[in-house]
């Protein structure tokens, strides 16, 4: 391991492994038992687990573990493209790209005023992806386990081009559930969403509490910085808090897209649900200097306490 052997204090604890491909992952524990796992391969995290070592994060057992795709579930960064159009992969390039970490090895055992432990990693463009997205950028990626177990990321992305670009973006966010049929979301009612079924058309959200009866895949606009999933059998709510963040997006493939997809379980949309905090609806746009921070924390609690 070298210098990156564990550490380990009264607070937590940081290592540094090799995943399938050789390429490092980290992976950070709390004094509690609560741990989280970031690949190099994306930034993206693939494990989140409690205190009791119950994994919180959906990984499809189809996952096809290959270098540089990212895989089926986990959280995912979604830059600079969320969505079909133009010569960028539908959810963007930096999922499928090797990140680096930030001024290792001092920022790897880091841990801020509040007691997080946390990971920086770095991603800049290179040749090959300027020839398709033509623009300069600095993005700073900081994943972070809370010692109560929750767990936060913190994406700031930097102009240095020498003119403005937009983007859009997404915590792609796969969580593992008991069973669909069982989830319901709160903090959605009442609000528009682009229903990406129906071409993008516009609607109004009717119910009081979105639930799941058959596929769903939208984009919920200006929606509020919080917001619960409900997971009656197992009695626990996953509490999604975002800034900078003003869209949500809610997929579930259900069963005939399920069977369609080459890295995904025919039955295994019964056990997860998406729920993405995004801006995607009105692209951020960065002007030569500046700097755009989108931010959300994962918090869960038993379902019989729940304040959004």
């Amino acid at each position: 391991m070298g210098q990156y052997a564990p550490i380990w204090d009264h607070t937590a604890a940081i290592e540094v492994t090799k995943d399938w491909n050789g390429i490092d992952q980290v992976l950070l524990r709390n004094s509690q038992g609560a741990s989280l796992r970031v690949s190099l391969q994306g930034g993206q995290v693939t494990s989140w687990r409690n205190d009791r070592g119950e994994e919180l994060l959906f990984n499809s057992s189809k996952s096809i573990f290959k270098s540089p795709k990212a895989t089926r579930g986990g959280i995912s960064v979604c830059f600079p493209q969320y969505g079909n159009g133009g010569s960028l992969e539908q959810l963007g390039f930096a999922r499928n790209k090797i990140w680096t970490i930030e001024d290792d090895p001092p920022s790897l055992y880091s841990y801020d005023p509040q007691g997080k432990s946390f990971i920086d990693l770095l991603l800049k463009p290179s040749e090959d992806d300027l020839k398709f997205w033509p623009h300069g950028f600095e993005f700073r990626l900081r994943v972070s386990l809370a010692s109560d177990g929750s767990l936060s990321l913190i994406s700031r992305v930097r102009n240095i081009n020498g003119k403005q670009f937009s983007f859009s973006f997404a915590y792609h966010t796969y969580f593992s559930v008991s069973d669909i049929s069982e989830i319901r979301i709160e903090g959605l009612e009442t609000l528009d969403y682009l229903d990406n079924l129906c071409q993008k058309e516009r609607f109004t959200e009717q119910g009081d509490a979105i639930t799941f009866e058959s596929e769903i895949d939208r984009v919920y606009v200006s929606s509020p910085n919080r917001i619960a999933v409900l997971d009656h059998e197992r009695k626990r709510t996953y509490l999604i808090r975002k800034e900078g963040l003003p869209d949500t997006v809610v997929w579930n493939p259900w069963d005939k897209k399920s069977k369609a997809m080459a890295d995904f379980g025919d039955e295994e949309y019964k056990q997860m649900l998406c729920v993405d905090g995004a801006a995607i609806e009105k692209p951020i746009t960065l002007k030569p200097g500046e700097e755009w921070t989108g931010r959300v924390e994962l918090v869960v609690v038993p379902s019989s306490f729940c304040d959004l």
